[in-house]
């Protein structure tokens, strides 16, 4: 793909899941200085944060071209977030829709934390661009990964720091299926591969067996999103959401 932006640099939030890892690749193959920022605030799949390292040296592996603009990892401890939520991804309860119609999955306060506290990382470090995995496509609902949610906190954040950040959600309008496609469009088949065996999305943390979309539990919510996802991007169609 052609660069664009090469002199900036970018702050990733990376999970260590499938979408995270393809907004990694997404950002390595734009911009010249590419940092990455991870979260432990108590999640039940808290093995997810264990596959950031390793994603991150096969990627850089497997892509040299990439390499040499993989910079800093950084890991903060954002437990007081866990302390304060009763979800199904911070507790271990059944999941289920809330009596918000929700599902109890969501975590509130989760997304507008994690890019207040990269703008402020990403503000010391000198960096312009954030970079984020939220999509309003297959969101399950969630209120904080909607397109206008980050608009609005673009602008709190530039407001608040007085900066020009941009806050970047190259998933914003694909479901599943058009971001295994995104991936296989940035690294071919090395980088599909990589992720489906080294990414982790599964809410329960399950990872014994390995799937042919990945490993996980395959019951949960986002086991049977990528799960479909991925089928339909072998089939060269769309997700087909459950009736």
């Amino acid at each position: 793909m052609v660069q664009q932006d090469a002199q900036r640099g970018a702050l990733v939030l990376f999970s260590g899941g499938q979408d995270s890892a393809t907004c990694l690749a997404w950002a390595l193959d734009r911009y010249e200085s590419v940092e990455t920022l991870g979260f432990d605030y108590g999640q039940r799949h808290r093995i997810e944060l264990e596959c950031r390292e390793s994603v991150r040296d096969k990627l850089a592996q497997a892509f040299p071209a990439w390499a040499g603009r993989l910079g800093d990892d950084h890991l903060i401890d954002l437990s007081v977030l866990g302390s304060i939520s009763d979800t199904a991804m911070t507790r271990e309860i059944e999941i289920e829709t809330a009596a918000s119609g929700l599902p109890n999955t969501f975590v509130p306060g989760r997304n507008l934390m994690f890019l207040t506290i990269a703008a402020a990382l990403a503000y010391r470090r000198g960096l312009r661009v954030l970079v984020g995995g939220m999509c309003e496509t297959d969101f399950s609902g969630y209120p904080d990964c909607r397109d206008d949610t980050m608009k609005a906190l673009q602008v709190a954040l530039n407001l608040g720091m007085a900066s020009r950040f941009v806050l970047e959600t190259p998933l914003m309008w694909l479901d599943k299926a058009d971001t295994w496609r995104l991936a296989e469009t940035l690294g071919g088949a090395a980088l599909v591969e990589l992720i489906r065996v080294e990414t982790h999305t599964c809410y329960v943390g399950e990872r014994a067996e390995l799937h042919a979309w990945g490993f996980g539990c395959g019951e949960c919510p986002a086991c049977r999103l990528r799960k479909r996802g991925y089928e339909a991007f072998r089939a060269g169609g769309k997700v087909t959401q459950p009736t």
